[in-house]
């Protein structure tokens, strides 16, 4: 509780102190100097000790919303996403949004299939569903079909089928062809979405297919409206539209004053098409994609549908620290790529982009090491974007290749004693668990070492563990010596430490449960 203290013969109220009780007992503090006759201010039912509790219940609420503007004003202190979006907006940087995941299918029809087979887009497909998981959606985004000639394909002996591969999908739903509103001719109209969570990365990214096309319609005229990160640089009349999204993912497109962007004739009809999703649920292992949602012809052929390998690339919307501690750097590099650090942070920008090593090959040529979220290869929709995405920032000559990291599998077996009066399954899961994070996707980075005696110190202090002994530490593709001698699993500049694959039976760690030694 502040103290209200004398300076110069007058008092001085510590204002770092503005809690209820603090200026309670400070106006409680003042009444013999200013009220002399009113001396059982400490009686809760006087009236003026009622007085004096609302005002200091008010001088708290005040209190409390001083600070909160005081915090909220500054990029360092700000604690809700709407303030951050608004302070990273005044350097042209906007946060995230969540991003999908991208497969490709393997497309299975019978061997008397010969003809040719369309996909569109809006064609979709997903994994199964369960209690404890909900299915995850993948669509094929191209805005051209992707036509199949099956007469080409051969037909498989194994299973007396034609398989074609290579079918891109993206996670996500498509809403086609929504109605926003009316044009009223007004100036710097606003037309929200129906649903959240738009996808909506960087205009003439989206290659496989815009994330959202925006269209108004008068009579039998049909204009198409593009899209721009900002309309600070359009010209009266150019067609152009914005789309900002709040806190809560709530997304917005905003047309022009006729200055800067074209107003919207009035009486039009605005039309969106738009997708939705994203995230790390996208990130689905290979195999898990396998059910035929919204593909009528592909049904009616008997074809199936499987993904040869793990999607990856989904994200979850940026989070307020990787945007405090990013957006400064890409500010700072002014959106350019000169120097290899240049096209590290802009690489990260990218969402989607887990992890990126640049190395300049040549004296004209940058390639990029990147790692997808959720690990995996480069997908090629995401390779693509990435290109786009630094096609306006690269230098006039520079060559930028993308390829994929190198993932080194550790393998660990530990013996371990368990007290008796523990669960033994609950430790040894514990003991894994501890064990797997230390190779967890995002604790490792590239040309990170491995060390034995970090597995000893994290086993050893899960409780119910008596002692561990470590039988097995060493990379997957160097099966001998099984320990390393110096206890240090060495890795190279594009390498990055993970855990074994699911299938394999030793994934993050192998526990062998020994007898406790006598004492």
């Amino acid at each position: 509780m502040a103290e209200v203290k004398q300076a110069g013969g007058r008092p001085v109220i510590d204002y770092t102190a503005r809690d209820y009780e603090s200026l309670l007992a400070q106006m409680r503090a003042q009444i013999p100097g200013k009220l002399a006759e009113w001396r059982d201010f400490a009686n809760e039912a006087d009236f003026g000790n009622v007085l004096l509790e609302l005002f200091a219940h008010l001088g708290d609420i005040l209190s409390f919303y001083q600070d909160r503007v005081a915090n909220e004003s500054y990029l360092g202190t700000a604690r809700t996403r709407r303030s951050v979006i608004e302070h990273l907006r005044l350097i042209g940087y906007e946060l995230g949004t969540a991003v999908p995941a991208a497969a490709g299918l393997a497309l299975s029809v019978p061997a008397t299939v010969g003809g040719f087979v369309t996909i569109s887009k809006g064609d979709a497909f997903a994994t199964k569903s369960s209690k404890s998981k909900p299915s995850v959606r993948f669509e094929y985004t191209g805005d051209t079909p992707l036509i199949i000639g099956f007469g080409g394909v051969p037909v498989d002996p194994k299973t007396n089928r034609r398989i074609f591969t290579g079918v891109p999908v993206e996670e996500g739903r498509l809403f086609a062809e929504e109605v926003l509103g009316v044009s009223d001719g007004t100036a710097d109209q606003r037309f929200p979405l129906s649903h959240s969570g738009l996808i909506l990365r960087p205009p003439g990214v989206a290659q496989t297919g815009q994330d959202i096309t925006v269209v108004s319609r008068l009579g039998t005229t049909t204009d198409l409206w593009a899209l721009q990160e900002t309309l600070a640089f359009s010209q009266a009349a150019q067609r152009d539209f914005t789309v900002r999204i709040d806190d809560a993912d709530q997304a917005t497109v905003v047309f022009g004053d006729d200055t800067f962007g074209k107003i919207p004739p009035s009486g039009s009809t605005i039309v969106a098409t738009y997708r939705t999703g994203g995230g790390v649920a996208g990130n689905v292992p290979p195999g898990a994609i396998g059910t035929i949602v919204d593909a009528p012809q592909l049904a009616l052929l008997g074809a199936t549908v499987a993904n040869p390998e793990a999607a990856t690339g989904g994200a979850e919307r940026e989070d307020l620290d990787h945007a405090v501690n990013h957006a400064p750097a890409v500010f700072r590099s002014m959106r350019r790529a000169v120097t290899a650090a240049d096209y590290e942070q802009i690489a990260l920008s990218f969402k989607g982009v887990a992890k990126v090593r640049a190395v300049a090959t040549g004296w004209n040529e940058v390639t990029l090491y990147v790692a997808p979220e959720g690990g995996g290869k480069v997908s090629d929709v995401l390779e693509t974007n990435l290109r786009s995405f630094l096609e306006d920032k690269r230098m006039l000559s520079q060559i930028v290749e993308i390829a994929d990291v190198d993932y080194v599998p550790v393998f660990v077996t530990a013996e371990v004693a368990v007290e008796s009066f523990y669960v033994t399954a609950d430790v040894v899961a514990r003991v894994q668990a501890a064990a797997a994070e230390l190779l967890a996707f995002d604790k490792v980075g590239f040309n990170e070492n491995v060390y034995l005696s970090r597995f000893y110190d994290r086993c050893q202090d899960v409780p119910g563990v008596i002692f561990v002994n470590v039988t097995e530490f060493h990379r997957g593709d160097r099966p001998d010596p099984v320990i390393e001698p110096l206890g240090t699993i060495s890795m190279s500049a594009n390498e990055i430490p993970v855990r074994p694959q699911a299938d394999d039976y030793r994934t993050g760690i192998k526990v062998v449960v020994v007898p406790a030694r006598p004492r």
